[in-house]
């Protein structure tokens, strides 16, 4: 059964590890999240941006296939199933087709209008045991045609934001989505140290996990963040595998044509890259 994102990084931040949230893009891809989440008693969420949810026919027929697997896959670990940098319309589809968690990104709006919109969302989470992630000072590089530059937020609009009642506080802090360019000043622990002192108990969000050097992923949790999100990193290893295939001939090869085989070597590379992560987040047995 699905549940809500809210006690699993409550218990992370308390313990000093983050969960992954990891962006499914089809079938393969959730089973590969779901599996490695189950081998390694670890909680997981997976993310739903909305172009994937476009992409895989709409967040009903998300929601359906996630329900179906963790039945039939026998998955005990706690899964939530997440909207990732949703649009206020998005919110509310997902809330209704039945995710267990949302991330309003207002970030956009002006911060008077970001607190209004996320105060009502508030409401309708409460209500139906939602968790609720909301997003101040925009992160940098492009996420469904969205290009921003990596800024720093104010830690006083995060303050605002996080008094509203929300679970769990994405805040940008120079890091970016897809892969980081040559030039990248790395993430601002000083921006990060200001923002936890001021939200206190509040799980902080770090998006744009894919290239940021273990190290500073450690520092970011010791400082507070409980939740890292994956995208790209699985995108690459995905792509790898299935291109060594091709380029080695075996989809030539019997019957190597064939769906399950040509994209099994793509699977089990998300597998790996989902449990590497897993280990670096500290995430492992704290289901």
């Amino acid at each position: 059964m699905l549940v809500s994102a809210a006690e699993m990084l409550k218990k992370a931040k308390a313990g000093h590890y983050a969960v992954g949230q990891f962006n499914i893009n089809n079938l393969e891809w959730t089973k590969a999240v779901l599996l490695t989440a189950q081998e390694n008693n670890s909680p997981v969420i997976l993310g739903v941006s909305e172009g994937a949810g476009k992409y895989m026919a709409g967040y009903k027929t998300v929601v359906g296939m996630v329900n179906g697997m963790l039945e039939e896959l026998n998955i005990t670990v706690p899964v939530a199933l997440h909207l990732d940098h949703g649009s206020y319309d998005a919110c509310y589809k997902c809330i209704e087709a039945g995710f267990s968690s949302i991330m309003f990104d207002g970030s956009h709006y002006p911060i008077e209008e970001n607190i209004e919109k996320t105060k009502e969302l508030v409401k309708v989470c409460a209500d139906k045991g939602i968790s609720l992630e909301a997003e101040v000072g925009s992160i940098g590089g492009e996420e469904d045609g969205v290009i921003g530059m990596g800024e720093c937020a104010d830690p006083k609009e995060c303050k605002a934001i996080a008094d509203l009642g929300i679970d769990f506080l994405a805040a940008g802090i120079g890091n970016i989505h897809g892969k980081y360019p040559e030039n990248w000043a790395g993430l601002s622990f000083e921006t990060l140290d200001a923002i936890q002192q001021l939200t206190g108990e509040m799980p902080l969000v770090l998006h744009g996990g894919t290239g940021i050097p273990t190290d500073m992923i450690k520092k970011a949790i010791d400082l507070g963040v409980s939740k890292i999100n994956v995208n790209t990193e699985c995108q690459l290893s995905f792509a790898a595998a299935t291109r060594k295939y091709v380029e080695e001939g075996k989809d030539q090869q019997g019957k190597g044509y064939d769906p399950r085989k040509l994209l099994a070597p793509g699977f089990e590379a998300i597998k790996e890259t989902v449990k590497e992560k897993m280990e670096i987040f500290g995430s492992v047995g704290k289901a």
